[in-house]
């Protein structure tokens, strides 16, 4: 049951403004199933019998620029960004589809019944009116929902002849709402296959990244294997179905990317994390081999080859720049934390050196990811615990003179001291007077204890600075046993 106050007033006041005018307005589609669902709707739609110009004639700032006729009615009082446009429409029938993406006709201004036949599936081809709350349901969309099951409207082989993407929306759907995919569509999407070799590789990868991004992106990967549409996707990761890994790994190498994704998703990591989590390892069927330390295979190499791999990937799905760098840094990256007798304080300062701070938090998760999708049962050890207070540990400012609004260089213009033991024994000095009171660490306040120390001589500064450095090594002793205990690892 839709309940009015559901929906948006201004998508309610456009539905008005149209049927005054006596047109005829209905909710259409994804919006219809999700409110069914108890879903909130990601878009809002109407379709009408008014033609464009029609449309466009009964509302203040319109446009249109598109070959079907859908009209954008803006509304410039909203906040709300998804209403700040409520899109209108006309039916329509639509006539052959000779290049399998978009129909050779598209005629305005025939019934509501005309239009509803046309959609992908019985869940997409709802109709709600708003006015008299009138429920239109022609091919027991509403049953398929209840069913939890996706069945196209009318011949499933004649949908997909049509737009081919709708195989591929087909399993998208199944992966968002975790519904079946009826019989008869299941075969026809492996029958038909093929045709998505027609579809441009934007819309290939616009569909493939919400099936990423859905809460079941292991199911729709799957999905798209089992119907063969991978093969258009993404065929290197066909390439490990059945790449035996030995060792920790109860799976193939396929498996463990699936559940590896699926442990990103889980966690509800971005879009990025998810794709990593899935070509972390695509190098590894590339770079087997027999043998290795204490195991069956060994993969080297198969970071470096699969940040290739992936850049490949990445540049043929027509990903965005900043996304795509991103996923290849860490699947670049991703054995950093594998190896625990070469994580040193040093190695996690140059690895964040390389990758960037912002990305350590990342590459750790990913590692858990990784783990997860082994299929040891622990996500967080000891060493994971570690790892993070020794990221945290790196990530700190050490407690040294570098922390001080002076130097060495400055020291010696204003005091025409040349270089030698007692500038350090003065920086150490100044090190201990800020640590006690780190209000102190000022221009004003340090230029005049540089003046009034450099009258000392060597032996007391020498004290006044060995008292600096115990006060250091304290100092970040404390803080790093800080660290170790907010990780339990201390």
């Amino acid at each position: 049951m839709i309940i009015r106050e559901e929906i948006p007033k201004e998508v309610g006041d456009v539905a008005d403004i149209l049927e005054n005018a006596g047109f005829e307005a209905y909710l259409v589609g994804g919006c219809v199933r999700d409110l069914l669902l108890n879903r909130a709707p990601k878009d809002w739609d109407l379709t009408t019998n008014a033609k464009p110009e029609e449309i466009q004639a009964l509302f203040p700032e319109t446009y249109c620029n598109n070959d079907y006729g859908t009209v954008g009615v803006v509304n410039g009082e909203t906040d709300d960004l998804r209403l700040k446009v409520v899109e209108v429409t006309p039916y329509r029938s639509e006539s052959e589809y000779s290049d399998r993406r978009r129909p050779d006709k598209v005629e305005f201004g025939v019934s509501l019944e005309e239009d509803l036949k046309r959609r992908d599936f019985t869940i997409n081809a709802l109709a709600y009116r708003i006015s008299d709350q009138k429920f239109v349901d022609l091919f027991d969309g509403e049953g398929d929902l209840r069913k939890k099951r996706l069945k196209t409207v009318g011949n499933p082989d004649e949908r997909f002849g049509e737009d081919a993407l709708r195989m591929m929306r087909a399993v998208r759907l199944s992966a968002e709402l975790n519904f079946a995919i009826e019989a008869e569509t299941m075969t026809s999407v492996a029958k038909n296959a093929d045709l998505l070799s027609h579809i441009s590789i934007e819309r290939i990868r616009d569909e493939f990244l919400r099936v990423i991004n859905s809460n079941n992106p292991m199911l729709g990967v799957a999905m798209l294997e089992k119907l063969g549409l991978l093969k258009h996707i993404l065929p290197e990761l066909r390439e490990s179905i059945g790449c035996e890994q030995g060792g920790i790994h109860a799976y193939d190498v396929y498996e463990h990317l699936l559940r590896s994704l699926q442990a990103a998703a889980d966690k509800n990591y971005s879009t990025e994390m998810r794709l990593a989590a899935l070509l972390h390892d695509i190098a590894k069927p590339a770079t087997r081999r027999e043998g290795g330390k204490n195991k069956r295979y060994s993969f080297f190499g198969h970071e470096v080859v699969g940040a290739r791999m992936t850049a490949k990937i990445m540049k043929r799905l027509k990903m965005p720049t900043e996304m795509a760098n991103k996923v290849e840094m860490l699947v670049r990256w991703h054995m950093f934390f594998s190896d625990p007798d070469a994580i040193t304080l040093s190695a996690v300062r140059r690895t964040i050196a390389r990758v960037g701070e912002e990305n350590m938090e990342d590459l750790l998760n990913l590692r858990v990811c990784d783990r997860v999708g082994t299929g040891r049962p622990k996500e967080q050890p000891f060493r994971f615990r570690k790892y993070k207070a020794m990221v945290d540990q790196a990530r700190r400012d050490p407690v040294s003179v570098k922390m001080l609004k002076t130097d060495g260089d400055k020291i010696m213009v204003q005091t025409g001291e040349k270089p030698g033991k007692k500038l350090g024994y003065i920086l150490h000095a100044l090190l201990e007077e800020v640590l006690q009171d780190p209000a102190r660490n000022t221009d004003e306040y340090l230029d005049g204890r540089v003046a009034e120390l450099i009258k000392l001589d060597e032996n007391s500064l020498k004290k006044l600075g060995e008292a600096g450095k115990e006060r250091q090594l304290a100092e970040e002793e404390a803080a790093i046993k800080e660290i170790e205990r907010s990780h339990k690892v201390g």
